[in-house]
């Protein structure tokens, strides 16, 4: 008897395997899906992002330039709000994806200052097949990012490339594995 358990695909007996991600079968236009858990938003993960993307403003930084701006204190920078929510996203939305092919309407409309826990959602806005790839077709969602007061920090458009069921790079790797 097959077990339907949630994020558990049965590929024996009492043996299961995690199954993120969905096909392009599985989006349906409309669907809105709540990410889990939140993230806290730390120094370290503000300053090292910086740092890496050799980001030079100091507004993220410098805590005493930082105190005379209107913010009173540093704001994260909003590409790592923008890499952390699309990650939220990631094992819900476009784990088996092919390709991301990118994003657009990108919209900051509050700060996100250290400390903040941030938390994601995606509405699914439109799909189609590929023209040019039997095995997959194109995705579009719409993300959201809120903080731990339900205030919008962050909205995108995004599309992916999203795999047919049974054609996922995941779904080859893993059954050769078995």
């Amino acid at each position: 008897m097959t077990r339907d358990l949630n994020g558990l695909r049965q590929v024996d007996t009492q043996r299961f395997r995690e199954d993120p991600g969905l096909d392009f079968e599985d989006f349906e236009v409309g669907d809105i899906y709540e990410h889990w858990p939140g993230r806290t938003i730390t120094e370290t993960d503000n300053i090292w992002f910086t740092n890496l993307t050799m980001n030079t403003h100091p507004l993220h930084f410098d805590v005493n330039y930082a105190a005379q701006s209107e913010f009173g204190k540093p704001l994260v920078n909003s590409t790592l709000t923008l890499a952390i929510v699309t990650g939220m996203t990631v094992s819900s939305t476009s784990q088996k994806a092919i390709a991301n092919l990118g994003w657009e309407e990108i919209k900051l409309p509050n700060p996100v200052f250290v400390g903040d826990t941030l938390y994601a959602e995606t509405e699914v806005l439109g799909k189609r097949e590929s023209k040019s790839r039997p095995a997959a077709g194109i995705v579009r969602v719409r993300h959201s990012g809120k903080n731990q007061n339900g205030d919008s920090v962050i909205h995108m458009v995004r599309s992916f490339l999203a795999a047919k069921r049974g054609h996922s790079l995941v779904d080859a790797v893993r059954d050769r594995m078995a």
